[in-house]
């Protein structure tokens, strides 16, 4: 028997698709622009973000999952943690990861899966990205003393209170997931917390040192470790290799099958050392994934994240490219619309640079040179500082991945916390201090 109901649902679906189709705008400047800047937004971040943030921070997050502990997890990040241990913990981590608001997604998910309470988990996916000592140090060289110190101050409180308000809203709904993470007993063998901190500690200073942007100013430290940064990359890959040869079983012969292509593909196209971040990151695949053992269970639970997160991500980004374009060049939403309506300090301008902070993607550390053109252009300090504290932390690809973690009713509190916390602040910013 025919089901009408479900027949007429699809019927509709296919009208619909027809009618977007048959009307669709090929041919009109604006249209045939906006799908070049989605089509180029979407192969930036592949050629940018994937290989060299995302990658890593897949297999920091699958070690996360293999080899912490739930414990300790539950000790430092769990609901019975001590308040100022779990949100102290997740409030500063930005300041050691200078990572993106898409990069921390993976990160985010796997200490959520592993039991943290949902107040420090998403304070801890707040501060990742906004939390950043370049960023903050760029801010204030760059737009003045005043807005960096704000972003500095605002962004750890934001955490703060962020995680605390969702952990306080949604207390309820999360007792049962958290109850059932501890009741979970402690898996056998733990690894000497020396051990997993080196291992955790080589994996976070290659998606540290890899990602290192270029400074302005071409001198001091910032700028010498720029210039090292893949030297710095290539011996905290070294420092990783021997720790799994000398802690966790894998045997010198394949380190050495991984580790020889990559020195030689160095050596060869030095002006292109992300072939040889490829093949380094190709070679350790191969060998975790063929692993009966632990190593296999790590790759396991890194192409788990990669498989649930990457798509989504790709799709976001077609999307923000398609509405807002890339810095510098317009999607479908006219960039005139935007530079006019952040002018001044008013509740609007100020509500408004939120918003669109908190859809648009940002790279680590280009939020900067972006104001500095709004600003020149009208942008009032208060808007600017909401810009700076929901833009960097937010984007259209981060909630839809943060959406498959914690559902979409949660995604939405968190985002609207975000955007009414950054406004307030960019008020009071711009009323009675800027």
């Amino acid at each position: 028997m025919i089901d009408w109901k479900k027949e007429g649902q699809l019927l509709g679906w296919m009208a619909a698709v027809f009618a977007v189709l048959y009307w669709l705008p090929v041919g009109l400047p604006r249209f045939d622009t906006a799908i070049t800047e989605a089509l180029a937004l979407t192969r930036w971040y592949a050629r940018e973000h994937v290989l060299l943030c995302l990658v890593p921070a897949f297999f920091i997050a699958g070690a996360i999952a293999s080899f912490v502990s739930q414990a300790a997890v539950m000790k430092y990040l769990g609901p019975k943690a001590p308040k100022s241990v779990a949100y102290g913990v997740a409030a500063v981590s930005g300041t050691i990861l200078a990572v993106c608001s898409c990069t921390v997604l993976p990160l985010f998910a796997g200490i959520h899966q592993m039991g943290a309470g949902l107040g420090p988990a998403t304070a801890f996916l707040y501060s990742g990205p906004a939390i950043n000592v370049l960023a903050i140090v760029l801010t204030a060289s760059v737009l003045g003393a005043k807005l960096g110190i704000a972003r500095a101050v605002g962004a750890v409180l934001f955490a703060v209170v962020v995680g605390a308000l969702m952990a306080l809203i949604f207390k309820h709904s999360e007792q049962a997931r958290t109850d059932a993470a501890m009741a979970m007993p402690d898996p056998d063998g733990v690894r000497p917390l020396a051990q997993t901190a080196l291992f955790f500690g080589a994996q976070v200073a290659i998606l540290v040192f890899a990602n290192w942007a270029r400074p302005d100013d071409p001198v001091g430290l910032w700028f010498a470790i720029f210039r090292a940064k893949w030297w710095l990359t290539s011996v905290a890959a070294a420092v990783l290799g021997a720790i799994l040869v000398r802690w966790f079983g894998l045997s010198l012969s394949k380190a050495f099958a991984v580790g020889i292509p990559v020195v030689a593909l160095g050596l060869a196209v030095p002006n292109h050392p992300e072939v040889a971040f490829f093949a380094g990151v190709l070679g350790l695949s191969i060998v975790t994934a063929r692993d009966q053992g632990e190593l296999g269970q790590w790759f396991a639970s890194s192409w788990g994240y990669a498989k649930q997160i990457l798509p989504l991500l790709l799709g976001g980004v077609l999307v923000a490219g398609l509405l807002l374009g890339r810095p510098g060049n317009e999607g479908l939403i006219p960039s005139a619309w935007v530079a006019g309506a952040v002018g001044g300090n008013g509740i609007g301008a100020t509500l408004f640079a939120s918003v669109a902070g908190a859809l648009m993607y940002f790279a680590t550390l280009t939020e900067v040179p972006i104001l500095q053109g709004l600003i020149g252009a009208g942008m009032g300090p208060g808007p600017a500082l909401a810009l700076l504290l929901a833009g960097p932390a937010l984007s259209l690809p981060n909630m839809i991945v943060i959406a498959s973690v914690i559902g979409w009713k949660k995604t939405g509190v968190y985002v609207g916390l975000v955007v009414v916390m950054a406004t307030a602040t960019g008020l009071i910013f711009g009323v009675f201090i800027a």
